[in-house]
């Protein structure tokens, strides 16, 4: 099995999810500040060019969510066996990737991602009151629970708490206690990846 991967990017959540396994799998780094994920060879892998992508014998696998909700499902492992449970995880994902990252997304391409003259400065603080708006609905529904779906771990929580630490790097958390706490929970298991902070800095090193 191959995760191609990149430092701090949603290469995270594949990771977190093959390191809570315990499966062997070779880590292959596209470097992107160096433009790898451009490159035919990749392209021919994912030809959105974009991280991470999976490997698994004949099986090519791209979108983050895609490769969890996999290996899940491979393994037998962080995912409900009911049906009630499963459609509770796909929610969680589901909200988590349309709701919270795609504003995220948008303060990071008009912050750094998008060429000079094309960023829209006014766009950041409405994306940000758009995310805002999305926590608050995940800080209630995580008053008085562990986990985001259910009463164990699975891969929404992966997905959720990398996300919420993105937000946390663009000081977007400072209203929602919870999920603080729930991120920092996340990121205590033993087997849990690198924070973004982390990885920024081994980058820069």
């Amino acid at each position: 099995m191959k995760l191609y991967e990149f430092g701090f990017t949603r290469s995270i959540r594949a990771r977190w999810t093959l390191q809570e396994l315990g499966v062997d799998f070779e880590a292959i780094t596209i470097n992107l500040r160096a433009g790898e994920h451009r490159s035919p060879q990749y392209l021919a892998i994912n030809p959105a060019g974009k991280l991470p992508a999976l490997i698994d014998g004949d099986l090519v696998l791209t979108e983050s969510a895609a490769i969890v909700l996999y290996l899940a499902e491979k393994y037998g492992k962080f995912l409900p066996a009911d049906a009630p449970g499963r459609a509770e995880v796909n929610k969680w994902m589901l909200f988590t990737v349309t709701e919270l990252e795609q504003p995220l997304w948008r303060i990071a391409k008009n912050r750094n991602l998008y060429p000079e003259a094309q960023r829209l400065a006014a766009d950041i603080p409405l994306a940000g009151q758009d995310f805002r708006a999305m926590a608050e609905v995940a800080e209630k529904h995580m008053q008085g629970r562990t986990f985001v779906a259910g009463n164990s771990v699975t891969v929404a929580d992966f997905v959720l708490a990398y996300t919420l630490d993105w937000a946390n790097e663009v000081q977007l958390l400072d209203r929602s206690p919870q999920l603080v706490a729930y991120m920092e929970r996340m990121y205590a298991r033993p087997k849990a990846p690198k924070r973004i902070a982390q990885l920024r800095a081994a980058l820069a090193g």
